[in-house]
């Protein structure tokens, strides 16, 4: 829903850490689920656990501008 919402300003994706095992440990998941936003290649925010989605939308728009 919110990948729907932000199509054309940011690219939201779902990695398996189970099957990508070296990207989890590249950035230090220890536990799932785990949200990073990225900006300019650059992880620039990390949360763990479930989240509504009034708060992720809040955290990309900070990140977005």
């Amino acid at each position: 829903e919110v990948a729907k919402s932000y199509a054309g300003k940011a690219k939201i994706g779902k990695l398996e850490v189970d099957q990508n095992p070296a990207m989890a440990k590249k950035f230090n998941v220890m536990s799932i689920p785990t949200l990073i936003i990225f900006k300019n290649g650059e992880a620039v925010w990390q949360g763990t656990g479930l989240h509504q989605k009034e708060a992720l939308e809040k955290e990309l728009n900070e990140v977005i501008g």
